[in-house]
């Protein structure tokens, strides 16, 4: 390449690679990964509570107290939101991979309607679920 092509040529000097650049469906699709890998790491706890709820009244009542402790209920919390971001996200893609709503305008709405499904279900079933 001649070397007046290359200096006309302009290139980005950095790339600004943080969460709070990315368009709202990039922000979507990557919180959608990182709840699915939060549910799927919960799995063994979770799995561990639903056994010891169903084995004796002895071992319910020490899952209830496990679960009855703040920070269990802020972790629970946050995978009742992870559940219901995954899963409202997993809707959206799926409708993406038939071609509905591919346009750009309709992207942009169906990712914030993601982000405020996740978070209006998730107070909804903390709420009712927690407290």
């Amino acid at each position: 390449m001649p070397e007046a092509a290359v200096k006309n040529k302009r290139r980005p000097l950095w790339y600004n690679l943080s969460l709070f650049n990315l368009p709202v469906p990039g922000l979507v699709s990557i919180m959608h990964r990182i709840s699915g890998a939060a549910l799927f790491l919960s799995l063994p706890w979770l799995l561990y509570l639903f056994d010891a709820s169903l084995d004796s009244p002895e071992r319910y009542a020490q899952a209830q107290q496990q679960l009855s402790h703040p920070l269990a209920k802020l972790v629970l919390f946050g995978l009742i939101w992870g559940y219901a971001h995954h899963f409202s996200a997993g809707i959206r893609h799926l409708l993406l991979d038939v071609h509905v709503g591919i346009d750009l305008h309709s992207a942009r709405g169906s990712a914030r309607a993601v982000l405020g499904v996740g978070v209006a279900l998730a107070l909804l079933f903390g709420w009712v679920l927690l407290w």
